[in-house]
């Protein structure tokens, strides 16, 4: 299923998502063309891989510095192919205003890179072995998602699902669509092989948890205008 658009209006100009946004594309546009070689070595070294920090010695041994911090958050600003950018930035467009909106500016970027760490941590400690590098933002706006689905249950989503050469398009609540996904990622982590089978699933589940168990350090209820129970929702409404 991928989201189209939300009816929740942004009061303010979310200034911060669009950085974000025009970071990811630059970033990606600045390595487009990069031969098979040259973007393995890029995404092992600012992408994070487990075992670089799980076995220092594996990690000595293969040629990675020492320095690892970099890669820690340098990996939520690289996507492996049009399609990973495409439909990560698309998800952060539809929800990341309006979580801005009740964060600010300052708090929000804060919360985001947050996430993503949370996410990655997930990540490496369900695959400590894994030797494949872990890039994008998918955990940080996993995180963003998970902070929409507790503002904004009472949100409609647009949703576009094709079924075969058939596209359906219909509008679902917030609570289910964003359940749904959480549910999905939660039985493609299960079933998946060891390493996830290219797909962070457990980095995914990360993030939107922690998005929704930090939203209470970071909202700001003067500037909770649309969330649910607010008086302005009920406005609004």
């Amino acid at each position: 299923m991928l989201p189209l658009r939300d009816n929740i209006p942004s009061r303010h100009k979310p200034y911060v998502m669009w950085t974000l946004l025009g970071i990811n594309v630059i970033v990606f546009l600045l390595f487009v063309g990069l031969s098979p070689a040259q973007e393995f070595k890029l995404f092992h070294l600012l992408g994070v891989v487990p075992a670089r920090f799980f076995h220092p010695e594996w990690a000595m041994w293969q040629g990675y510095p020492e320095n690892a911090w970099l890669p820690l958050f340098s990996h939520m600003f690289l996507h492996s192919g049009w399609l990973h950018l495409i439909v990560n930035m698309w998800t952060l467009w539809i929800f990341g205003d309006n979580v801005e909106d009740v964060m600010g500016p300052v708090r929000f970027p804060i919360f985001y890179l947050l996430c993503g760490l949370c996410a990655l941590g997930v990540h490496m400690v369900t695959s400590p072995n894994s030797t494949v590098p872990v890039v994008g933002a998918s955990g940080a706006i996993a995180g963003v998602m998970g902070a929409y689905f507790f503002l904004y249950p009472h949100a409609k989503v647009v949703t576009f699902l094709p079924v075969l050469i058939i596209p359906f398009v219909f509008e679902l609540p917030a609570v289910f669509y964003l359940g749904a996904w959480f549910l999905t990622q939660v039985f493609s982590g299960m079933l998946a092989p060891a390493g996830g089978g290219g797909v962070a699933w457990w980095a995914h589940i990360g993030g939107f948890v922690a998005g929704m168990l930090l939203l209470r350090f970071f909202r700001d209820d003067s500037r909770c205008y649309y969330c649910y129970r607010s008086e302005s929702f009920k406005e609004w409404k």
